[in-house]
C-alpha cells in the first residue's frame, strides 16, 4: 500500500485520504447506488471521478482529480460561471435518463420537496475541481431530488455566497449561471424564493443538529457555518427583488 495523504475537506464524509492516484474515504449503506449513478453519468458524457469499488480496508475508492478547488481559486470570471451552469444543466439532463434500482438507497441529510430526479445535491465551489478537468466531486449526498432545488444551492453557492457583495453585481453573476444552465421562464420565475428556502433548509440542518448533537453538522454549527448560513440567509432574502430583475431580464 502507498503512503496515505490526508486530504482537506470531507465535512460529512469522515476521513478522506489519498493513495497514488486515488481517492479512499468510508464506505456507507448508501455507496453502491451512489457508484451506480455516477458510472450512469459517466457513461452519458458527464465527467466524475471514476468510482474504482473497495479496498481492503472496506473503503470506498475513487480515481484521484487533480487540480484546485474552485473556492480555493481565482474568482470565477461571468464566462466560467456560464460554463458552470452548463456543467449543472449537463448533469441534470443525464440524471433525467437514470432509472435507480429498486432496492436503491440514498443518504442526503436536507429533504428534496420531490423526487424529480437523482440529484448531487452539493453542488458548490467547495466540490468544483479546477484543473486540466473541470469535475464536481464528493457525489455521497446524491439523492432524488429536483432541478429547482438542486440549481438553486448551485446558483447560490456558486454566486452569492458573499454577503459584502453589492447585490446589483451578484445578480449579474446569477444571471450568467442560469443563463450557462440554460433555464427556461419558469424555473427562473421560481429560482429567487427557491434559494431562500434552501438556504433556510441549511440553516436549520445545522442550528437543529447543533441542538441535538447529530455530527458533523453539530460542530460545523458551532464552529462559525451556522452564523454564515444565517447571514447568507438574510442577504438572500432581502434581496430576492433583485434576483428577480436580473433573471427575468436574461429570460
Amino acid at each position: 500500500m502507498e503512503d496515505e495523504q490526508p486530504l482537506a475537506g470531507g465535512n460529512a464524509a469522515g476521513p478522506v485520504v489519498r493513495v497514488g492516484d486515488t481517492v479512499r474515504k468510508a464506505w456507507t449503506a448508501s455507496t453502491p447506488s451512489v457508484s451506480s449513478y455516477v458510472d450512469f453519468l459517466r457513461s452519458a458524457g458527464v465527467d466524475t471521478p471514476r468510482p474504482l469499488g473497495r479496498d481492503a480496508q472496506g473503503r470506498q475508492v475513487q480515481e484521484f482529480v487533480p487540480g484546485p478547488l474552485a473556492m480555493d481559486a481565482q474568482a470565477l470570471s461571468r464566462a466560467q460561471l456560464r460554463r458552470v451552469g452548463g456543467m449543472v444543466r449537463a448533469i441534470h439532463d443525464a440524471s433525467a435518463a437514470f432509472v435507480p434500482a429498486v432496492d436503491a438507497c440514498w443518504h442526503s441529510p436536507i429533504p428534496a420537496p420531490d423526487a424529480e430526479l437523482v440529484c448531487h445535491n452539493d453542488l458548490a465551489p467547495w466540490n468544483l475541481i479546477r484543473g486540466d478537468r473541470w469535475v464536481f466531486i464528493d457525489w455521497d449526498a446524491a439523492a432524488p431530488s429536483t432541478r429547482l432545488w438542486d440549481l438553486a444551492y448551485a446558483a447560490q453557492t456558486f454566486t452569492l455566497g458573499d454577503v459584502g457583495r453589492d447585490p446589483a453585481d451578484a445578480a449579474q453573476d446569477l444571471a450568467c449561471f442560469v443563463t450557462g444552465y440554460r433555464a427556461d421562464a419558469r424555473l427562473r420565475t421560481a429560482l429567487p424564493s427557491a434559494m431562500a428556502r434552501r438556504v433556510d433548509a441549511m440553516v436549520h440542518l445545522l442550528r437543529s443538529s447543533e441542538v441535538s448533537g447529530v455530527e458533523p453538522w453539530a460542530s460545523m454549527s458551532a464552529d462559525g457555518h451556522g452564523e454564515h448560513w444565517e447571514a447568507v440567509g438574510r442577504y438572500v432574502t432581502a434581496h430576492e427583488r433583485v434576483w428577480r430583475e436580473a433573471l427575468t431580464a436574461g429570460a
